[in-house]
């Protein structure tokens, strides 16, 4: 099996739910520095193998399969490359190790995989792959890919930070919404910072903040 490291961080977030979206593999050249070249759809046939049989690249920490640090929630082809988005978990101590480095833009991520006969084509020295038969992702410390990013590291933080510049909430208001709902905006908790004339402010920046999560 192919091990290649193919995405770098592209920025650091506090990250405290451990999740993110990047790609982990881009289309096009120029090549990564194993000379391979990926070809659009080459990513196809696996991944609708994977959700055929419910399943998904496993999500690993230098490609060492004792060593699972979270889960794949998404893999989709897009006009770039394979979009990614997965989950990392905490309480393994590998996966806060692998949170606290990408957060500092310290890690990248590999893909693990097999071409199948006929997957690949050698033209110029360089190897263009069209089918690649893909067994996991992992977190590693050398990207080859520079074009291969991390585009969003989701957190509660973020959460807060998009109801205060786009919603217009407090810092206090935000944190308690973020923390515990509308419930606790209503006065629900009994701090009392909320009344009745709230209340239709609150039902309109709920329909704000439905089509707001949409983009978070």
């Amino acid at each position: 099996m192919r091990l290649t490291p193919a995405l770098e961080i592209k920025r650091a977030s506090i990250d405290d739910a451990g999740e993110f979206t990047g790609y982990a593999s881009t289309f096009g050249g120029p090549p990564d520095a194993y000379g391979d070249i990926i070809a659009p759809g080459a990513f196809t046939k696996s991944l609708k193998q994977h959700r055929a049989a419910k399943t998904a690249p496993a999500l690993l920490w230098a490609h060492d399969q004792a060593q699972p640090i979270g889960v794949w929630h998404e893999l989709s082809e897009d006009g770039s490359g394979l979009r990614v988005t997965g989950k990392l978990t905490l309480e393994v101590d590998k996966a806060r190790e692998a949170h606290a480095l990408m957060k500092s833009g310290a890690l990248g991520l590999s893909i693990g995989f097999r071409v199948p006969e006929g997957g690949e084509v050698w033209a110029d020295g360089f190897r263009e792959l069209r089918e690649i038969d893909l067994h996991e992702i992992s977190t590693v410390a050398l990207p080859a890919n520079r074009k291969a990013k991390i585009a969003e590291v989701k957190s509660i933080r973020d959460f807060e930070a998009a109801l205060r510049d786009e919603l217009g909430y407090s810092s206090r208001q935000a944190k308690k919404l973020a923390a515990g709902g509308f419930n606790a905006l209503q006065g629900r908790d009994g701090s009392g910072e909320f009344d009745e004339q709230n209340l239709r402010d609150i039902q309109t920046k709920a329909r704000e903040l439905s089509k707001l999560i949409q983009r978070i």
